[in-house]
């Protein structure tokens, strides 16, 4: 097998793990074992706690000990023992750290994935810029064809999509030993700070007003993402309790309906270099955070019947929310820090969004939707979602007054080159 067709294994199977359960986990949650919204939101949280902590210990431990492919293979199964125990759980608590447990050990194999991609082509004489997308984006088909599976075998609110989520990724972690040597690269030096090591050099950045709030707003759209993870498929579902809904493909077919978000992702991503070009990196964010309003006021206002095109609709404009703001934030931290700490920044980026935006966005929603829009077990979704629009909008309307950034066309054709 060639080297890129043994990555695209790898970066298949690598979100196909995680595909598996992350957004069917709901129906699990509440339509089967009927827990309750406040210690779901606990739940997503975890992702949140495992993206903060284990990134940069992991990238200490491949840096310094242990090749990153074996590092990557061990964590794997490890994550997949895990996910095998989570059908045998009766209890919320119980349920709360044993999935902890296994995002402990999935969510640094994100950034390994990618570590490990790297090293190889680069070894093998590739150009990484070139040749990494069209890879990557077989991760994106394979967290679909996850999700299609779980629906399609009846297991949307089962527990065997751990089942099918542990064998995939003792599967991938087996695998990966199979990969080329990805060796220590020895890249931190013995003389660098434990801050530098742990890459906390970048939190230096807070300092400078504009960095502080790209940071902090960051966080707060970071939150906004894990709410349709959440609560996208449960929403589908629960139009099953109404009798004119009951067997309308929303309801039967949820999982792949909402799999169209994943697919316009995928799209989205091949327009930015041109939105980027013509709007720049601060109305391209600014888009996305309207695209946010969108996606949500959607889902407020749609049904399966005369309102389906609104949930459709709503699932195509999540490519364009989710793709335009991670892209443009990264390119923001790429053309505005210092080499010296550029990656850590990367780093802190990725851990204000998906970390303790995650981690926010999963505890404070739970509660929320438990308090205000549930009652006797009937969630009020018209207003859970209008609730998330007003939000996104608040958030869109601070950052367009507050965040003052200068198009630069060079800065921006420069990185994408």
């Amino acid at each position: 097998m060639s080297i890129k067709f043994r990555l695209t294994i790898m970066s298949f199977l690598q979100f196909f793990v995680w595909g598996a359960w992350l957004i069917t986990v709901g129906n699990y949650w509440f339509a089967t074992k009927q827990w309750s919204g406040a210690e779901f939101g606990a739940i997503f949280s975890t992702l949140g706690i495992s993206s903060i902590i284990m990134p940069a210990i992991t990238g200490i431990i491949a840096d310094k000990f242990i090749n990153a492919e074996k590092l990557y293979g061990i964590l794997h199964i490890l994550g997949g023992l895990a996910l095998c125990y989570i059908p045998m759980v009766d209890n919320p608590t119980t349920f709360y750290w044993v999935i902890f447990a296994a995002m402990l050990c999935y969510m640094p194999t994100i950034s390994l994935s990618n570590s490990v991609a790297y090293n190889i082509l680069k070894t093998n004489n590739f150009d990484v810029v070139k040749v990494f997308p069209p890879i990557r984006v077989w991760g994106t088909i394979g967290f679909i064809a996850a999700m299609w599976l779980t629906n399609l075998s009846g297991n949307k609110a089962s527990a065997n999509m751990f089942y099918i989520s542990a064998v995939s990724a003792v599967i991938l972690g087996i695998y990966s030993f199979t990969l080329p040597k990805c060796p220590p690269q020895k890249l931190i030096s013995e003389n660098a700070t434990t801050a530098q090591k742990l890459g906390l050099d970048a939190f230096k950045l807070f300092g400078t007003y504009k960095m502080a709030l790209f940071f902090l707003f960051s966080m707060f759209l970071g939150g906004a993402l894990q709410l349709t993870n959440m609560y996208g498929d449960v929403y589908l579902s629960e139009f099953g309790k109404i009798p004119e809904y009951a067997n309308s493909i929303i309801v039967q077919k949820s999982t792949l309906i909402m799999s169209i978000s994943q697919i316009s992702e995928t799209l989205f991503i091949l327009a930015i270099p041109f939105f980027l070009k013509r709007f720049g990196i601060k109305q391209v964010m600014l888009i996305s955070m309207f695209a946010w309003v969108l996606r949500f006021g959607l889902f407020a206002y749609g049904n399966p019947a005369d309102g389906l095109w609104m949930i459709i609709m709503s699932c195509i404009v999540y490519g364009m929310a989710f793709d335009f703001f991670n892209i443009s934030g990264s390119l923001f931290v790429e053309t505005t820090t210092d080499s010296k700490i550029r990656s850590s920044a990367q780093g802190l980026f990725m851990m204000m969004s998906n970390g303790f935006g995650a981690f926010f966005g999963g505890l404070v929603s739970g509660i929320v939707i438990d308090k205000f829009f549930t009652q006797d077990g009937v969630r009020d979704w018209h207003g859970i979602w209008l609730s998330f629009a007003g939000y996104a909008l608040v958030i869109a309307i601070l950052f367009a007054i507050m965040f003052k950034h200068k198009h630069d066309p060079n800065a921006v054709a420069n990185v994408s080159h």
